[in-house]
């Protein structure tokens, strides 16, 4: 009744006997299921009714993104791609979390290393204070990356190797969720310099489907201090913390 619907379209819709409903059949549905704007918008990428991205999702990161990068001193920043890949770095990224030159393209993917990486207190997930609630968010947003590339291999061989791979990725993949949880704040255990607390914005890249992910902290607060000093140590900090891990 609330979707301006039969009960029996809808419910040949549910047991996938009736043709595919239009959007606006979809909208009067998602609204009378009261679904978030990310659930409604991964209801219609799922049924067809809205745009999908072909092919492969890009991983050429903007040379004006790239630059900006390296304007933000004080700012740890990364570019990552809609598969969760590193695509782009500042230098207190590196001295924060590791130095991800040396690295293989696939050893850069934050999605492996939530679920796949070692497991030692910082080489988890670089001693991050909410490790359990980013893996919910790769799922969640690595499921809506699925549905926009549906035959991109880089992102079904990540879901299948990850499922395969790691029970923990399996469980919260069959919750079919699609609605990240904003993550406002993070606080790394760093080696070298201790606790630093970070706010962390995530700015999305519509025209390549990527995300920029800052994480500064208040001007004169300790954390703001202990940035400054990786700043200092730079790749050195990395270093330090790969000997503490190993």
């Amino acid at each position: 009744m609330l979707a301006h619907i039969s009960t029996e379209y809808y419910v040949r819709l549910e047991q996938g006997r009736a043709p595919r409903p239009s959007g606006d059949v979809l909208a009067a549905i998602a609204g009378a299921l009261r679904l978030t704007d990310a659930e409604s918008e991964h209801l219609h990428v799922l049924a067809g009714t809205a745009p999908k991205r072909t092919g492969l999702h890009r991983r050429d990161v903007r040379p004006s993104i790239v630059a900006l990068l390296e304007r933000l001193p004080q700012t740890a920043a990364f570019v990552t791609s809609a598969a969760f890949e590193i695509l782009a770095w500042n230098d207190l990224a590196a001295a924060l979390m590791e130095d991800f030159a040396p690295l293989a393209p696939k050893d850069r993917n934050l999605a492996r290393r939530a679920f796949l990486g070692p497991r030692p207190a910082r080489a988890e997930l670089y001693g991050v204070s909410d490790a359990a609630e980013f893996r919910l968010s790769v799922v969640m947003q690595l499921r809506a990356t699925l549905a926009r590339y549906p035959t991109d291999p880089a992102v079904t061989g990540l879901v299948d190797e990850l499922t395969n791979a790691s029970p923990d990725f399996a469980r919260l993949w069959e919750r079919h969720d699609v609605q990240a949880p904003p993550m406002l704040t993070k606080t790394f255990r760093h080696p070298a310099v201790g606790e630093i607390t970070v706010d962390c914005d995530v700015l999305t890249l519509t025209d390549r489907d990527q995300r920029l992910v800052l994480y500064s902290a208040p001007p004169g607060s300790p954390s703001a201090e202990a940035l400054a000093l990786l700043n200092v140590l730079g790749t050195t900090a990395s270093t330090i913390a790969g000997r503490e891990i190993s």
